[in-house]
Order: C-alpha cells, then structure tokens, then sequence
C-alpha cells in the first residue's frame, strides 16, 4: 500500500518470531502515543509485545507496517472483535519520526477492509481526548464521537461497516 506521502509500506498479519521487531517498534514510538494506544501503559516490555504476536488471528488480528525493503516497523494495529464477530476495537500505533505520512489513516483503512470481510458490522476505538491526530483520522473516516462512560478523559469513535 501507498500513503497519501508515497511511502510505501508492507503490511502483513503479526507472526510469532516479531517479538523483537515490535519491541524496537515501540522503542520508537513516543511516550505519550503509547499512554494513548494503551491509555496507561508507558514502557511496552516483553509481556506485551509477545501478547500482541500470540494470538489466535480469528477474534483478534494484528497487522505490522513495514517499510518498504520489510526490515522496519513503522505502524501497527490491532482489531478485537467480541466472540459474535458483531463489533470491533481497533488501536494503532506510528514510529514517532513517522508520523503524519498517512500510516495511521492506511492501517485504519486496512483494518476496516479486514472487519467488512469478516462480517463484522461495527467498529470502535477507545482514545484519550488530547490525542487529537487519532480523533481527528477516526472522524475524516467516518467515526462518530461520543463520551465514554465513566471517565471523561476518554472518547468512543464508532463506525458502522453495514452496507
């Protein structure tokens, strides 16, 4: 796939062996865009990139962003889907000196292409209120806000894949 800035980029599902890539992958990300993408967590350690690539690739999927020679990371994204494949979560993440290339807008696109043909009629992501640049691609693609129940430092980004 192409971004809107010509950066070609390889994305392919996670595979067990990525542990590593994915941990210097958010070496690279900066702090505050992996308190957004994990709305706590700071340090990404081993536990949870061997999460991210143990999974079942059924209810949940995830996909890395290559560069184009396919040696670096420079994007991922994550789709849980609930058990009736009916509504999704998806998060991702930009290498910090990578943001604003388009990334961030293809991988949602990605994933949204992925959810329709699974079947699955609705998705959501969960951002903290100053990540502005997420809020701001969910909505340019279609993403209707509303406020999370509970915590006003968080917002609900839905989308409906239904034909």
């Amino acid at each position: 796939m192409i971004t809107h800035t010509g950066l070609v980029l390889r994305v392919r599902p996670v595979r067990i062996g990525d542990e590593s890539a994915l941990a210097k992958f958010f070496d690279e990300v900066t702090a505050e865009d992996r308190r957004f993408r994990f709305l706590s967590v700071v340090r990404v350690g081993l536990e949870h990139v061997a999460a991210m690539t143990a999974i079942d690739h059924e209810q949940t999927e995830s996909f890395v962003a290559f560069d184009e020679t396919g040696t670096v990371i420079l994007g991922a994204a994550m789709l849980a889907c609930d058990p009736a494949f009916e509504n999704g979560e998806v998060a991702i993440s930009v290498r910090g000196d990578h943001k604003n290339l388009g990334i961030g807008w293809e991988l949602l696109r990605h994933v949204e292409a992925y959810a329709r043909a699974r079947g699955i009629k609705r998705l959501m992501s969960i951002e903290n209120r100053a990540n502005k640049s997420a809020i701001q691609i969910e909505r340019e693609r279609g993403y209707d806000a509303t406020s999370y129940d509970g915590d006003m430092t968080l917002v609900v980004l839905q989308k409906s894949l239904a034909a």
